[in-house]
């Protein structure tokens, strides 16, 4: 279902390990699916062993032969990235498995940043941490098992990552260090208008603004070229000018869509030009099937981003990967084509491209945002950090005026602590993953509930005479 019509293996050896591998991944869908029950840390590693085990026979079966990529190499690929978003759902976010799907998306999105050559320092700052991160965890990873094989497997892919991030930064070493917010606000401006460019209705005016500022930035060049106090022309003067122009280009290209000349309505609505229409969400017919998908994983990617501590299961981000996997790897020479071979027009490439790019960074995000504890543990874990919240508001603004006051507070942290058993948060019989994380939140909050409670009686106690010395 999730593997492209690649060819499948002509080995013996590899046909019965792809039968096991799809075998494993049919496990591990029915088990994302069934929200009935928290995921197991148990279930998650017994699959996991058998991946592992499937791969090193693979391994054995392709060992001194040259083989090229086929069904069973694109079946490995969906197993580990479901298994990685199950260490994740489980709070193994500190161990191998879990940043094998991390590196799918972080090489995505920097292919894509390539391609677009539309980026700015900040961009490439997040994930160069975050591969700073994965390589640790790699090498120290804490699993009781960990698997040379998969640990080898996922630093290749770790380097492949860091090679296109080298790539990228030296594009912006390029640009003079005074010139370079210049480039991230003609980057922003674009993002902003391809933003707007897919919102359900908007109105020229609001792409008009946007071209007012590029104007502005362009009056800033002298002879076409930016230059410094001493009238030198800036280092990278010659890109930026090119991105300035690729802006003001899509301007003009958003607008001819936007603007649709109409007979004058016996109305008019303040600040909307009567000969100007928005799109509402119109798209050429032939492309709209791919656009309405597109949008459709924007849109609850955006909703899981808002409510991801209480809705997100990592395991459902599988499903959002694949979809934009196939729609980004079905372009012919990075454009779509249609049934008669025709490639897409730049609008449309524009606008698909970017929210692919948006999607995929949303899924980015949400990955790196993941809670190292167990969905059996979230709701406490969450409890908690609200407790934490509301007392370190309460804390900034000025404490309380009675002990009293932290009453609420003060009974709900016992309720959960009282639910240990033994000192353990327990799910049944079993111990979920995250215990130490939700341990460390729980204390956190019993210190600040007691720091605020000392402060009260301390101000309760003291002499209305001293309080005022």
């Amino acid at each position: 279902m999730e593997t492209p019509k690649i060819p499948a293996p002509k080995d013996e050896g590899e046909r019965e390990v792809l039968e096991k591998l799809i075998a494993i991944r049919d496990q591990l869908q029915l088990r994302k699916l069934d929200r009935t029950t928290y995921v197991r840390t148990q279930d998650v590693m017994v699959l996991y062993d058998q991946a592992i085990e499937q791969v090193r026979i693979l391994n054995e079966v392709r060992h001194g032969k040259s083989v090229e990529e086929n069904r069973v190499d694109r079946v490995v690929d969906s197993c580990f990235q479901l298994l990685s978003l199950f260490f994740m759902t489980i709070g193994r976010n500190n161990e191998a498995p879990a940043a094998y799907a991390l590196t799918s998306t972080i090489k995505r999105l920097l292919d894509h940043l390539d391609e677009a050559n539309l980026f700015s320092a900040r961009d490439l700052e997040s994930m160069s941490q975050t591969l700073v991160y994965l390589s640790e965890i790699a090498h120290n990873s804490a699993s009781t098992k960990p698997s040379p094989l998969l640990e080898t497997l996922i630093v290749q892919r770790i380097e492949r990552c860091r090679v296109s991030l080298a790539n990228l930064q030296k594009r912006i070493e390029d640009i003079a260090e005074p010139l370079r917010p210049t480039a991230d606000r003609l980057v922003s401006i674009m993002r902003q208008m391809a933003i707007i460019n897919t919102k359900s209705k908007f109105t020229p005016s609001e792409i008009h603004k946007r071209e007012a500022e590029l104007k502005e930035i362009g009056e800033t060049r002298k002879d076409g070229q930016f230059l410094d106090a001493d009238g030198n022309v800036l280092k990278g003067s010659e890109s930026v000018s090119l991105l300035l122009d690729r802006c003001l280009a899509y301007t003009k290209i958003v607008l001819e869509k936007c603007v649709v000349q109409r007979p004058a309505p016996s109305y008019t609505y303040p600040g909307i030009f009567t000969n100007a229409m928005p799109r509402n969400g119109q798209f050429p017919d032939k492309w709209k099937p791919i656009y309405d998908v597109l949008i459709g994983i924007r849109n609850e990617l955006d909703k899981l981003s808002l409510t991801q501590a209480w809705s997100l299961r990592e395991t459902d981000l599988y499903d959002y990967q694949r979809q934009l996997d196939r729609i980004d790897e079905s372009r012919v020479n990075g454009n779509w084509v249609d049934d008669q071979g025709q490639p897409a027009e730049l609008y449309v490439q524009r606008t698909l491209l970017y929210l692919i790019r948006r999607s995929y960074g949303y899924i980015y995000h949400l990955m790196i945002s993941s809670e190292p504890v167990s969905e059996a543990l979230l709701p406490i874990y969450n409890q908690l950090q609200t407790l934490k919240r509301c007392l370190v508001e309460v804390k900034n603004s000025g404490g309380v005026t009675s002990v009293r006051e932290l009453y609420p507070y003060s009974m709900k942290l016992h309720s959960i602590d009282n639910m240990k058993v033994d000192g353990k948060f327990m799910v049944g019989e079993d111990i979920p993953e995250g215990q130490g994380s939700v341990a460390e939140l729980l204390a956190e909050c019993f210190d600040l509930n007691y720091e605020l409670r000392v402060a009260a009686e301390a101000t309760t106690e003291t002499p209305p005479s001293e309080q005022g010395s």
